[in-house]
């Protein structure tokens, strides 16, 4: 028996995002570079940004023809993009041997109303050549060259922007909790291959779904208790007496036309698999963000 689509909507909200392509000497230390430029950054709830590697590239895919690893960061702001892209391109970046980052974002990709100002990478990185850096402009394009140990590190000196999506997701139950997690991260991985989207939280599988506020004050977000099994007692439970574990898959997205399709081919992907109960979606009533994704039109 295929799953039950509730008649609901996963809602989500405005960010400023960009993408980067860091390039190495070879493949893995491209990897090593972007799971670093990528750590801590599963929720703006408590992360500087959200971010996630988008894809790997070989080396015709690259500036420099070198292999590499195409990375998308989401913040509230474009400010906040900035502070938290730069820093961490020059802790874990800068300093991993033999690589270079570069704008990425396709400008023809992108529609031009969803362009956001540049933000300042190598306008800002240039400084740890203590005055020995060299700016190179190639066509409309300006690099700097920053002295390192190891040769020189060559970056873009600015990165485009564009107006992103985060917090689409879908939420699935089932009875049991192993199966139900093999089910979401077979459609977590479907989903991780698909252009102009990443899935923030490690595995791209969230356990710990949140809601918006706590009996705490010192807190921004609390357990969803709603959809916690241990919890099904509460007379708030939104859980029946044969689901007993939930997970959820959170999307960010360069246009809502990308997170649409990512939830599409999720929702598909789970529909065939036997462990999963239910397939529905957190939403705040439509309080939260202007993108509303209705998951009975995607599954049609």
């Amino acid at each position: 028996m295929s799953p039950k689509i509730e008649d609901s909507f996963a809602e989500a909200f405005p960010m400023a995002a960009t993408r980067l392509a860091i390039t190495a000497d070879d493949a893995e230390l491209a990897r090593i570079a972007s799971e670093a430029f990528c750590g801590n950054a599963s929720s703006v709830i408590g992360c500087d940004l959200e971010a996630g590697v988008a894809e790997e590239l070989d080396a015709s895919q690259t500036i420099d023809g070198r292999p590499g690893i195409s990375v998308l960061a989401f913040a509230f702001s474009r400010s906040a993009l900035e502070s938290a892209v730069v820093g961490r391109v020059g802790q874990n970046v800068l300093t991993c041997p033999s690589t270079a980052c570069y704008a990425d974002l396709s400008l023809d990709a992108i529609a031009a109303e969803l362009l956001g100002k540049p933000i300042k990478l190598g306008a800002q990185l240039r400084y740890f050549g203590d005055g020995n850096q060299i700016a190179k402009k190639l066509g409309s394009r300006r690099y700097w060259r920053v002295p390192t140990m190891d040769g020189e590190f060559v970056i873009d000196d600015v990165a485009a922007t564009c107006k992103g999506i985060g917090g689409g997701n879908l939420i699935v139950t089932g009875s049991e909790r192993k199966p139900l997690l093999a089910a979401a991260r077979k459609a977590a991985s479907t989903i991780a291959k698909l252009p102009n989207v990443i899935l923030p939280f490690p595995s791209g599988v969230v356990r710990s779904g949140s809601k918006v506020g706590s009996k705490y004050p010192q807190l921004k977000a609390s357990t969803n208790d709603k959809w916690c099994p241990s919890l099904k007692g509460s007379s708030d439970s939104n859980l029946t007496a044969e689901e007993n574990a939930v997970y959820e898959i959170v999307i960010d997205g360069l246009s809502e036309v990308d997170v649409a399709e990512a939830m599409k081919v999720g929702i598909a992907s789970l529909q065939s698999e036997a462990a999963v109960c239910r397939i529905t979606a957190g939403n705040y009533g439509g309080k939260l963000g202007p993108y509303h994704f209705h998951l009975q039109d995607l599954a049609s």
